[in-house]
């Protein structure tokens, strides 16, 4: 499958540096293809998107807000990303994960040329299409939220450090380019940006016994241009509005590693499942380089070793866990995998039967999941009498039709995971990625255009149609009794001067001067006896009420 004049397709198209890139560039196109075809999900990619809205709204593009009052929660540098989008598309969807698709393309080319300088060009193409036919690497890149384009930098600023440490002629401008990339990982999601750098570099200095450390010019060079980027958003902040802002943000990033922030608490073993799960077919393969010791080249299977080990066990430590927060370990890991792909003859029979055990569990897990989850909501009729949440069941009660097409969406990863196994058996680690890779871009693409947009009408849909109905109208619009960001969003909420608005108490009863909207979710029914509203709607799980303003 993989052989085209006996050369691999991958082979053939790293013959060239220009044809290489342009297999990026053409590979990269799956990251923006159908971006808008979907609601923003709360909370996270609303949150963010509103951030950004709220800037253009206000004009002020160094306050982080959400409802126009501070928001100290994140850095500006991925919402100066969004505006800029906003301002060129609009303001939707497409325009929120713009920047995450612009930085699929740059983190691809990236990883083609750092592995093009230090091993091949083969090795620089096959580590980029590794990373794009993974399951979460892939999909980040199509959202709207803050990881994909952290950990971008974070990986420039690791990279760009440890190789100050073994290039002493160019030690100084490695190292200020290290510290810019760490600073611009600042700016996009705050202090760990620069502690996952530290960590891992004190990681790599106790592995190698400290052999290699940095001058103190390098340090200072670091430092100087971490802080040009830094300063230019926290000291202006400071400098225009004190220290406040910068002090909860603070507390903030101390209470999400000491306490589970808004009910994200997991096991320790967390994140380990994630990326075994979430990464395939990248964690399989990278298995092998954990299990089985190999020769060091360039020392890079050691950094991204230490860089990987770093960023899982801090997260599994830090109590609040979500999903993403390890999306950091996928870059190492993608290199580990492509060691493992382009030396997988070496390994013993042993571990590579494991690899093709683990290979054969998950793709195909992966796969029928996939395959079989429209099948799942088009035969609901069979899953609401096993639910027992009236909330769900509301929301798989709205109507949406289904044509049957859509169960096509998982055959290219079925396939390409059918096609993956067999190659893998016959020790063709390299047809095994390209085959499985390709069928999961396909599928994923697939699902984001025919399954997504109508699962999510079961989910959020509902409500959103309903703030989206309000654009435009004089009136408040809040949630009642749970969190949502999707109605500031969504209405396109102005920034009202009345403070009143984000009390609660006075909504409900209090002397307003528009009319309230409520939406409650229908296991929240005490709004029904309230004597100022009444119920104008319910539907997907949501209740709709109103509030006139008193003659």
């Amino acid at each position: 499958m993989a052989k085209i004049q006996g050369k691999s397709i991958i082979e053939r198209f790293s013959a060239s540096p220009e044809k290489a890139i342009i297999t990026v560039l053409v590979l990269s196109v799956f990251y923006y293809l159908g971006i808008g075809n979907v609601h923003l999900f709360d909370w996270d990619e609303i949150n963010f998107a509103e951030c950004a809205r709220e800037m253009i709204v206000t004009g002020n593009y160094f306050r982080v807000q959400i409802d126009y009052i501070p928001f100290w929660e994140k850095t500006p540098l991925f919402f100066w990303l969004q505006v800029i989008a906003m301002k060129i598309f609009g303001v939707r969807e497409f325009a929120a994960r713009l920047p995450n698709a612009v930085f699929g393309t740059l983190t691809l080319i990236t990883l083609y040329l750092i592995g093009k300088k230090h091993f091949s060009s083969r090795f620089g193409l096959l580590w980029a299409f590794i990373y794009f036919g993974s399951l979460l690497p892939h999909l980040y890149f199509k959202s709207g939220i803050i990881d994909p384009v952290f950990n971008f930098f974070i990986f420039l600023s690791v990279y760009f450090v440890l190789r100050s440490f073994s290039n002493p002629k160019n030690a100084s401008q490695l190292a200020m380019l290290g510290g810019l990339a760490s600073g611009a990982a600042v700016l996009t999601k705050g202090p760990v940006g620069f502690l996952l750098l530290a960590l891992t570099v004190a990681v790599y200095a106790v592995v190698t016994r400290f052999k290699i450390l940095p001058k103190f010019k390098h340090i200072l060079s670091f430092t100087l241009s971490f802080l040009v980027v830094t300063v230019a958003w926290f000291g202006f902040d400071m400098l225009q509005n004190g220290t406040v802002v910068f002090e909860r943000f603070i507390q903030y990033q101390i209470e999400l590693f000491s306490q589970p922030v808004a009910g994200h608490e997991q096991p320790f073993y967390y994140h380990f499942v994630v990326v075994l799960i979430g990464c395939f077919p990248l964690s399989v393969l990278a298995i092998a380089s954990f299990l089985q010791k190999e020769k060091l080249e360039n020392d890079f299977s050691l950094w991204m070793k230490c860089l990987f080990w770093v960023v899982i066990i801090l997260f599994s430590i830090v109590t609040t866990k979500i999903a993403h927060y390890s999306s950091m370990t996928y870059l190492p890991l993608s290199f580990l995998a492509t060691r493992v792909v382009l030396n997988y003859n070496q390994f013993s029979p042993a571990l590579r039967r494991l690899i093709l055990i683990l290979f054969m569990v998950i793709g195909s897990v992966l796969a029928f999941i996939v395959t079989l989850l429209p099948w799942v909501f088009m035969n609901l009729d069979m899953i609401i009498p096993l639910m027992n949440d009236p909330f769900a069941v509301a929301g798989m009660e709205v109507p949406v039709q289904w044509s049957g097409v859509e169960l096509t969406s998982g055959i290219p990863l079925l396939l390409g995971v059918a096609f993956g196994i067999y190659f893998l058996a016959k020790a063709k680690a390299e047809d095994a990625v390209l085959s499985t890779g390709a069928g999961m871009a396909f599928s994923l693409l697939l699902t984001l255009f025919m399954v997504l947009p109508k699962i999510e009408r079961h989910t959020q849909g509902s409500a959103i149609e309903f703030y989206e109905s309000l654009q435009g109208e004089d009136v408040y619009v809040s949630t009642y009794r749970f969190k949502s960001y999707a109605h500031y969003f969504y209405t396109e909420m102005p920034d009202w001067p009345n403070e009143e608005r984000r009390n609660m108490e006075w909504l409900l009863n209090g002397p307003i001067d528009k009319p309230v909207y409520l939406v409650s979710k229908i296991t929240r029914n005490d709004l029904a006896e309230h004597p100022n509203f009444t119920l104008i709607g319910s539907k997907g799980g949501f209740d709709f009420y109103k509030r006139e303003v008193p003659e």
